[in-house]
């Protein structure tokens, strides 16, 4: 039994490393922007192999030189209580699991049954930074471990930073700074609300959006999807609600 006891002990020391970097890392990005993150290189990958020169777009754009039309856009698509929660919310991820259970249910116990649903930004950032798109439980346990050390050691606005500047929103495409570009040809700070609007309805399908061969597995209506966020747009909150104040 002695080399049982190595062997978990070797898998549990390269757990706990793997829990280190990913500490130092975000720590570092406190005041670094990511120049890249896991998923990119995947798609950068996937697109061009070992060429050099390779189609992948992404410029980074500071917070405060995004329209609050996009901001609000993105929130009223993906998270529209970001600000307030503390990385995830526990009545979709319960949703979530059920809907899994049945999908495994049905599925007659395969292990390769997709998760679904239930990811908040944070969850989203976590996964596009650090992990591969392989969706089973072990990889959602170790993507709960890392958003609760981004909400931890980040702001909000880090965080949302970071998304903005990191999401896809196209084959190739990355981040705000080159989606608006590539979308419309202006710039991130001068996007109008239906412009606005237009990009935050592509994030749950972003290839889809862009490129009509990706569809097709897309169960998707854009421009239904952008009236509801033009709806919706000006409720959402862009920062924490201030803390009461005890006397």
């Amino acid at each position: 039994m002695r080399w049982l006891r190595y062997f978990l002990k070797c898998v549990l020391g390269g757990f706990v490393a793997m829990q280190i970097y990913f500490v130092i890392q975000i720590g570092l990005w406190a005041v670094i922007n990511p120049d890249s993150t896991a998923f990119q290189r995947a798609e950068r990958w996937r697109l061009c192999g070992l060429q050099w020169s390779c189609p992948i777009q992404s410029s980074w754009v500071p917070y405060d030189k995004i329209s609050s039309n996009l901001k609000r856009a993105v929130l009223v698509s993906e998270d529209d209580i970001f600000f307030q929660h503390m990385g995830v919310r526990v009545e979709d991820m319960q949703k979530a699991w059920a809907k899994n259970a049945q999908l495994n249910q049905q599925g007659r116990g395969k292990s390769k049954t997709a998760l679904r649903g239930g990811s908040t930004i944070t969850q989203q950032l976590a996964k596009n930074l650090f992990l591969s798109s392989e969706q089973n439980y072990l990889r959602k346990a170790q993507e709960l471990l890392i958003t609760g050390l981004l909400e931890t050691m980040l702001s909000k606005q880090r965080l949302y930073e970071i998304y903005l500047n990191s999401v896809e929103w196209g084959e190739g495409i990355f981040g705000i700074g080159a989606a608006s570009q590539h979308y419309f040809g202006v710039s991130p700070a001068l996007l109008s609300r239906e412009q606005a609007a237009v990009l935050a309805s592509a994030l749950p399908a972003p290839k889809c959006f862009d490129k009509v061969q990706y569809c097709r597995r897309a169960n998707i209506h854009f421009p239904t999807r952008q009236d509801f966020i033009l709806e919706n747009m000006d409720r959402v909150a862009l920062a924490p609600a201030p803390k009461a104040k005890t006397r």
